[in-house]
């Protein structure tokens, strides 16, 4: 074989390869498309369900079964007092209803035997009445008595302090040992399962949000969870006049934040037409930041752009150096080996 004839056949090869990476090189077209314009808040994760359980009567604290950071189960023990009176108060409650319904037996029985003796016309009518007053006395005192030992009870159930939700303790006010009155805090707890944001809505933004009626958090891997329900209060604060806004989250779905926590929310807030395209197509040469635009000759060409900001679905905002309609390589690395080739330049 000639010489020229073998370069002939290497450059046949040189181009043929070219044209199988171009063949498989995949493209996509660029254009503007209406895009919800988003605002991104700050906000602060909030537990919608936290309380303080204080006491109800006033005695001394015997056993607190749970400490700071412990979870608690719905209705378990948190604090029992010492329940010698309030027990002693519930048996003097029960001797007092017994009396008081053996009393109103008594009058009972009585009243018979007067209306008996009545009706036979062997009393007087002032007789009749007073039988029926002492059987109506003895009633009012059977009821008292009833309600008095409900009262007791309710001390006695008073002695143990439950849990109201199932969560965990924040906050541990007492020790065994100590005396407390009623009203005095003794335990503080919060609920991970249901979570919510709570953002504060500039005033130029809260009309369109308030149409919208949905936001996004942002979790700090990066997903987005949309929010069940979104609630903006009715009216401003009065020194920042900003509105704020609670951003409910799904029950139980999100267990990597945590009360107290600061978070990104989104909100829409219009529409804008944005042209997008995948970050995997933009290269980063030294100071040049760009993509390969595949032309209609086939020929690649790297393109310097300038870029917004990136997007939650991995794409790339783009502000300029593209127009509607032209073909970006989506595979940047084949689209270098072709242009390295000399099949097209830089512009």
């Amino acid at each position: 074989m000639t010489k020229p004839a073998f370069f002939l056949l290497i450059a046949g090869f040189i181009a043929a390869t070219a044209v199988q990476a171009e063949q498989r090189l995949q493209t996509m077209t660029v254009d503007y498309e209406e895009q919800p314009l988003v605002q991104v808040l700050d906000g602060v994760v909030e537990a919608v369900r936290k309380a303080t359980v204080t006491s109800q009567i006033s005695a001394r604290v015997t056993q607190v079964a749970f400490d700071v950071d412990d979870y608690v189960e719905e209705g378990a023990l948190l604090v029992r007092f010492r329940d010698v009176e309030a027990g002693s108060a519930v048996q003097q409650a029960q001797a007092q209803l017994a009396e008081a319904r053996a009393r109103l037996k008594e009058a009972e029985a009585e009243l018979r035997r007067i209306s008996d003796l009545h009706e036979r016309r062997l009393v007087a009518q002032a007789q009749l009445d007073n039988a029926r007053a002492n059987r109506d006395s003895a009633r009012a005192r059977l009821i008292a008595a009833q309600a008095q030992l409900t009262a007791a009870s309710e001390q006695v159930d008073y002695t143990e302090v439950r849990a109201p939700f199932s969560g965990y303790v924040t906050e541990r006010f007492v020790e065994p040992g100590e005396a407390v009155t009623a009203g005095s805090p003794l335990l503080s707890g919060v609920s991970l399962d249901e979570l919510r944001v709570a953002v504060s809505v500039p005033q130029r933004l809260v009309q369109a949000v308030r149409e919208v009626g949905v936001a996004t958090v942002v979790m700090p891997d990066g997903r987005l969870v949309e929010s069940e329900r979104l609630t903006i209060f009715p009216y401003a604060n009065s020194r920042s006049h900003d509105f704020t806004a609670r951003v409910y989250l799904p029950v139980k779905a999100e267990q990597q934040l945590y009360p107290g926590t600061f978070v990104k929310v989104q909100v829409t807030v219009g529409k804008t037409r944005q042209m997008r395209v995948p970050c995997t197509a933009v290269v980063n040469r030294s100071e040049l930041t760009g993509v390969y635009v595949v032309r209609a000759d086939g020929s690649v060409a790297l393109r310097q752009v300038r870029l917004g900001k990136v997007q939650p679905d991995g794409t790339v905002v783009v502000l300029a150096g593209l127009e509607p309609g032209e073909q970006v390589a989506l595979d940047p690395v084949r689209a270098g080996m072709i242009l390295k080739r000399g099949m097209a330049s830089v512009n």
